[in-house]
């Protein structure tokens, strides 16, 4: 028989990603329980998420992980039937729990030290029960009271039950916290013979003898975690059960050579994944459909290579369109596996919030829309930092405390909006608030004080307003544990801009202030516009370009400080001169017989002088610091068509910094090491 390897690496992940799912609605669970303190489908919710981590981690034997859980669980169990009523007392130890309870399968998937506070949230919880709960290692059988009723309970997993990672003495265990387990007898008869049997496969079933004070639909609960793999059924005798001769003994289930710590050092390793995505199976249906019709189109080209003549031709043709028509199909499904929600961003904010209105004395109702907007997975870990500090400004500095709200003939409550739609092959997050807005004499008196303005500029209020986005900018009037450093505001910025976006904000004095990221829906595919220059093609994003246009002599003057503008529409707009910022000694040097290209970063227009645009297209990104090292003013490289390398202008580099003739000594150079590697 051959020896059976099992992932337990892969398995190990899945339990941890499914666990981070759990905990966000346990989280979330818990906050609504907060407004709705006797909502008992809130109270199923939340047991059924603690009730799926703690069945799963007995499963791999995280044993810490799966006490803290029943520790919870019983908590949630008395809530549940009514013994228990929901209070503010244990409202203060159910959220740090959660903390706890993520930390432990934070340590557990790193192999680090468990929170040092488990312990002390683990009695603050069981002092709410008035016995002693038993934990899952326990052998000895729970004190049953008198009232107790029998009952068998049959368990028939399905044949993949073991395949799927379950455990049937897991199902025990939990039944054994319930009462007592007064008989176990196994069913063997459906196990086929030794030469046909297949060891993946569940084939036998369960007989259990209990004797409870619990309901059927308690019992049931045991198996929510497991309900799609097993069918059971519940059924009360009249004569007490006596125990059987054959008796399954709880034993710790042991997953294999691989330890918890282990699986997760390898994690760590290089050659080891660095993250997973879930897929339906309807995208995979679908991709493996669109892969069948590419390999008919590919015999399609062979076939019509073979014959000669104008038939043959025109059959190439045809099939050299279809396998155009599948190959875009086929980028778009691609990319669209790698597209997971914004909710799991989203879905830490609430318990923030919270946190956070409590700290600063505020009321606060946090209002989540587009949760279910797809964004490239890539992107979303680097997304949670920025909004969390937005979100914490729109109630710490955005919103008016109680009192001033009521003056104001507001309601007391607080609004804070996260919005997040598409738009334009983009992806918009909205952050607002209806709080106070911004106080733009304020923020120009501040600008003053710290030099960034003279008193005698002109500004109009959008630019007194970017002065938020200047590092060691804050019109707090104090320092606090939450803001007032002016530490935040230009990181955050940077950040959406390493994303190769855009942030820009909208106010209105005394009615609330809007933060609006707009964001690529990929890193991986830019749409683009190519542009010529000398010898060298570069690709400039299409979301930043707006026009392009050839300018008279009378347009081009030079200014003090600047050395050329462009006068377009009333507007003086810097020109950027491309062929001597990328040293391109063949290119076209009066802006009247070349081509301009108008282009927008964060406000800031700058016309990008070209020899000739050569049109629009999709371009495949090829990161330059992982081929090469990061170059100024580039935000990346693409292979045209014809085998060439063009680099991808990074006109948000292009916006911050003013360009110096030479800043990239050798242009060709760099593009024909990029193709050496792309080879």
């Amino acid at each position: 028989m051959s020896e059976i390897n099992i992932d337990m690496d892969g398995l190990l992940e899945m339990f941890f990603e499914e666990a981070e799912e759990h905990l966000t609605a346990f989280e979330n669970g818990l906050l609504e329980l907060e407004d709705a303190p006797g909502n008992l489908e809130v109270v199923a919710r939340i047991f059924r998420a603690a009730h799926s981590i703690k069945g799963a981690s007995g499963t791999f034997g995280l044993t810490e992980v799966t006490r803290f859980t029943h520790a919870l669980e019983t908590v949630l169990d008395r809530l549940r039937a009514g013994s228990l009523a929901y209070s503010r007392e244990l409202a203060q130890v159910f959220l740090p729990s959660v903390d706890v309870l993520r930390g432990l399968v934070r340590a557990a998937r790193e192999g680090t030290a468990a929170p040092p506070e488990a312990a002390q949230i683990r009695l603050a919880l069981e002092a709410f029960v008035h016995t002693v709960p038993v934990t899952t290692t326990s052998t000895e059988p729970v004190a049953v009271k008198s009232g107790a009723r029998d009952v068998i309970v049959r368990v028939l997993p399905k044949l993949e039950f073991m395949s799927r990672g379950m455990d049937p003495l897991a199902i025990l265990r939990d039944l054994a916290d319930f009462g007592e387990i007064v008989s176990r007898d196994v069913d063997a008869t459906s196990v086929p013979e030794l030469d046909v049997l297949d060891p993946e496969q569940m084939h036998l079933s369960f007989r259990i003898g209990l004797r409870t004070e619990k309901t059927d639909a308690e019992i049931a609960e045991v198996f929510a975690f497991v309900d799609d793999l097993c069918a059971f059924k519940i059924e009360e005798v009249a004569v007490p059960v006596r125990a059987a001769a054959t008796e399954i003994e709880p034993a710790p289930v042991e997953p294999g050579p691989v330890t918890v710590k282990d699986a997760a050092n390898s994690a760590k390793n290089p050659g080891a994944p660095a993250g997973t995505i879930r897929v339906s199976t309807e995208k995979v249906d679908k991709l493996l459909d669109l892969v069948s019709e590419i390999v008919i189109a590919q015999a399609m080209i062979v076939d019509a290579t073979r014959d000669r003549g104008n038939e043959a031709e025109t059959r190439l043709n045809e099939a050299l369109l279809s396998l155009d028509r599948h190959t875009r199909e086929l980028q778009e499904r691609v990319m669209s596996i790698r597209m997971v929600p914004l909710a799991s961003v989203f879905g830490r904010l609430p318990r923030m919030v919270r946190d956070l209105a409590s700290a600063v004395g505020k009321k606060v109702r946090l209002v989540v829309e587009g949760e279910g907007t797809e964004i490239d997975k890539s992107m979303v870990e680097q997304l949670s930092d920025p909004l969390t500090h937005l979100v914490r400004n729109a109630v710490d500095h955005g919103l008016e405390f109680p009192e001033d709200r009521i003056k104001k003939g507001k309601p007391e409550e607080g609004i804070v909006r996260i919005r997040a739609f598409h738009q334009g092959g983009n992806v918009i997050i909205e952050v607002s608030d209806d709080g106070k807005g911004l106080d733009t004499a304020q923020i120009r008196d501040k600008a003053e004080r710290l030099g960034f303005v003279s008193p005698e500029a002109v500004l109009t209020s959008e630019q007194i307003h970017d002065f938020i986005f200047h590092a060691g900018f804050s019109t707090a009037a104090k320092v606090t544990d939450v803001s007032g450093r002016g530490v935040g505001m230009d990181v955050v910025k940077r950040n959406v801009e390493a994303l190769k976006g855009s942030l820009s904000l909208s106010t209105q004095l005394g009615s609330g202030t809007a933060m609006r990221l707009r964001l690529p829906l990929t890193l991986a595919i830019v749409d683009g516009l190519a542009v010529r220059v000398g010898r060298q093609t570069f690709v400039v994003p299409l979301l930043s370009v707006l026009e392009s246009f050839r300018p008279s002599p009378a347009q081009v003057r030079g200014v003090l400080g600047t050395s050329e503008v462009i006068d377009m529409r009333g507007t003086s707009v810097p020109m950027v001169r491309l062929h001597e910022l990328m040293s391109e000694p063949d290119a076209e040097r009066d802006p009247s017989r070349a081509l301009l290209c108008i282009v927008e970063a964060n406000g800031t227009n700058l016309a990008l002088l070209v020899d000739d645009v050569i049109g629009q297209a999709q371009f495949v990104v090829k990161s330059l610091e992982v081929n090469y090292r990061k170059v100024n003013y580039l935000m990346g490289a693409t292979i045209l068509g014809d085998g060439r390398v063009a680099m991808i202008i990074d006109v948000q580099s292009l916006a911050r910094n003013t360009p110096r003739a030479g800043a990239i000594t050798d242009v060709s150079a760099l593009a024909s090491h990029s193709a050496s590697e792309a080879a």
